[in-house]
């Protein structure tokens, strides 16, 4: 895999043109296939970015011998099955978060690509971007001290009918998994899985979050408030706050253009980086670096790390009773 890397796409919704459109601005990688339920989206997907090759089926995609790599972009609710077809057939793995219904079915997941000794990482881009790997080095430098809070939020004003897949049990609809998975995962990224989680929540009739706060606590005497929302334009922001300072993310802080340095008798100290018009190239880079490195998992996003932030999610769901239909079956190898 030392060339051109080689890019199939399951799933052919926006976030899948937006990846794709990435990917395509990369010089050491291609895509080569597409594929989705229906043959003529799928056709209509490869017309409209110039891929080779249409697939009507998962199937056919998992069996293509000229794929190194597949991006699993489907609804959450579909994760499961289209990420473990593809690591059954032997295929390297991005999957979109949040990475599965719920941590059982992560876990399954990791299993099978232990299993078949390919590589697995979830889509978390937050992880691999430029400022966040800075804030996670001036954390471990002891830069700010002992983190004793991080605060994050994410919310969108809507409105979703009860028609929307936001809204939908069947899809894993609600707040919690599309939005919530970024503030508990950045809280996650500075101090690990929590050891105490509370959790309330507004529930849409269908069943599912439409606005959720968490509290979550650990042993250090740390805390983090968090919250997400589809029925609230939230201000999007994050900070974390230590003994010896704190750091401060403006708007948008799942892809952020910087952040500001707080410290104790010192001018404020800005982290920038220029603005970017394609920021999944971060974890496309590195999925691709692990695979020509021969690893089978990120150490920007490990696996565990992603187990554990599935833990937590199912947690919350737990505290404020959301369940969805499908959760819990099993991942059938072939």
């Amino acid at each position: 895999m030392s060339g051109i890397m080689r890019w199939g796409v399951l799933a052919t919704g926006g976030i899948a043109a937006a990846f794709t459109a990435d990917l395509q601005q990369m010089p050491d990688a291609e895509v080569v296939a597409v594929a989705s339920r229906s043959e003529a989206s799928a056709q209509a997907f490869a017309d409209r970015f110039g891929i080779p090759r249409a697939y009507g089926d998962w199937a056919s995609l998992a069996a293509d011998e000229d794929v190194d790599v597949v991006y699993v972009a489907t609804p959450h609710s579909a994760h499961r099955a289209a990420a473990g077809l593809c690591l059954a057939a032997g295929k390297a793995v991005l999957c979109e978060k949040a990475f599965t219904l719920d941590a059982a079915e992560a876990g399954e997941l990791v299993d099978l690509a232990t299993e078949r000794g390919v590589f697995l990482m979830e889509g978390m881009w937050m992880y691999c971007h430029p400022l966040m790997r800075q804030l996670v080095e001036l954390v471990a430098d002891g830069t700010i001290g002992d983190i004793r809070s991080v605060s994050a939020d994410f919310g969108l004003a809507g409105p979703f009918d009860a028609g929307h897949r936001l809204r939908d049990p069947a899809l894993g609809g609600g707040a919690l998994l599309d939005l919530g998975v970024y503030p508990v995962s950045f809280a996650q990224l500075l101090l690990g899985e929590p050891d105490r989680i509370e959790a309330h929540a507004l529930l849409a009739p269908e069943g599912v979050d439409l606005n959720t706060g968490m509290l979550l606590g650990w042993e250090s005497g740390a805390s983090a408030l968090l919250s997400c929302s589809i029925v609230a334009d939230t201000p999007m922001t994050a900070s974390v706050t230590g003994t010896k300072g704190r750091v401060e993310f403006p708007r948008g802080f799942f892809h952020p253009e910087r952040f500001v340095l707080h410290r104790d008798g010192e001018q404020p100290r800005e982290f920038a980086v220029p603005a970017d018009p394609h920021p999944f190239r971060h974890e496309a880079a590195e999925v691709m670096r692990c695979l020509r490195a021969g690893e089978k998992q990120s150490p920007l996003v490990p696996l565990e790390g992603t187990l554990a932030v599935m833990r937590t999610l199912d947690a919350v769901r737990d505290r404020i009773g959301v369940r969805y239909p499908a959760e819990s079956g099993s991942v059938t190898p072939g």
